[in-house]
């Protein structure tokens, strides 16, 4: 299973094995992530999906459905957040911060390309890039809805009418790149990267898939770093983190959960149970919010004070 705070190789925050010392993590700057994304370039329309044709014409037909539910969050996804993320480009206290944010726009972009030509060589989505985006709408539930359609967009609209609105700067890195990225999309990524390893199929796809989580191991980063300055600057900045991912987390659970489950159900799809997935989304996050400097609960974590 990946470390999701590996720094190295994925650009997050770094290795720690001992949890009493997240909270002094040296994290990589705007400047230093950049320069990160200068060294990891990669191109979607190089990838060979010819085995990945064949691996698919094998699956079982339950095995492709419980495939493309996933795979549709993910494209979907990639597709909201690359549209909603300008608010935050215009929201930079740097030029080295928004040098980093542009690059990650073009990420989110280059994202969807890679989930739009999967569905199109390999699943077998005819039409346009948006009519295959309609077509993987109708696999998305209620709670995916909520966050991308309107939470996201809210979030971005905000800094887009007001991009000094600290406020609303941090809210929208708190929804992104801790709730939809850190948590949701990170934790989907292992699971889906173990599920086709273990099979050995869709090897054009993982080959896309692996740069996507170096990409935003790279974009968590970022957010880990900004949340961690301004939760060290602000008691009320540090409260608002907890608010946000209070109110977010039943959301993010929504999300996680397959159709025809409830939220809290048991359940397991390729062979993978619920409490993996969740064990490792929560175990994620609370990892990262040690390194920021706050709680679930609302309390500053021990070894990061928060200024007066």
């Amino acid at each position: 299973m990946a470390n999701l705070l590996e720094l190295t190789s994925q650009g997050d925050v770094a290795t720690i094995s001992d949890e009493s010392k997240l909270s002094s993590v040296v994290l990589m700057t705007p400047q230093q992530l950049y320069e990160l994304w200068e060294r990891q370039p990669w191109s979607t329309h190089t990838i060979d999906f010819t085995q990945d044709r064949e691996d698919w014409a094998n699956l079982s037909e339950e095995d492709k459905d419980h495939i493309t539910w996933f795979l549709s969050s993910f494209f979907i996804g990639e597709e909201r957040v690359a549209t909603q993320f300008n608010g935050l480009v215009g929201a930079y206290e740097s030029q080295s911060e928004e040098a980093f944010l542009t690059t990650q726009q073009v990420d989110e972009a280059r994202h969807a390309q890679h989930f739009n030509n999967f569905y199109n060589k390999v699943v077998g989505y005819d039409g346009t890039f948006e009519q295959r985006l309609d077509r993987a709408r109708a696999d998305l539930n209620e709670s995916f809805k909520i966050l991308f359609d309107d939470v996201l967009v809210d979030a971005n609209r905000r800094l887009l009418a007001d991009p000094a609105d600290m406020d609303a700067k941090v809210d929208f890195v708190t929804t992104y790149h801790m709730v939809i990225e850190g948590t949701l999309a990170l934790t989907g990524q292992d699971t889906l990267t173990r599920v086709f390893e273990d099979r050995g199929i869709l090897p054009g796809f993982l080959e896309g898939f692996r740069r996507i989580s170096q990409d935003e191991h790279r974009h968590v980063a970022y957010g880990t770093w900004f949340l961690q300055q301004k939760a060290r600057e602000s008691p009320e900045l540090a409260r608002r983190i907890t608010a946000t991912l209070q109110e977010l987390i039943p959301i993010a659970a929504g999300v996680l959960t397959p159709r025809g489950f409830d939220i809290g159900d048991e359940y397991e799809i390729l062979g993978v149970r619920s409490d993996e997935v969740h064990g490792f989304a929560f175990q994620a996050l609370t990892r990262r919010l040690k390194v920021i400097g706050v709680s679930l609960a609302g309390a500053p974590e021990d070894g990061a004070p928060v200024a007066a």
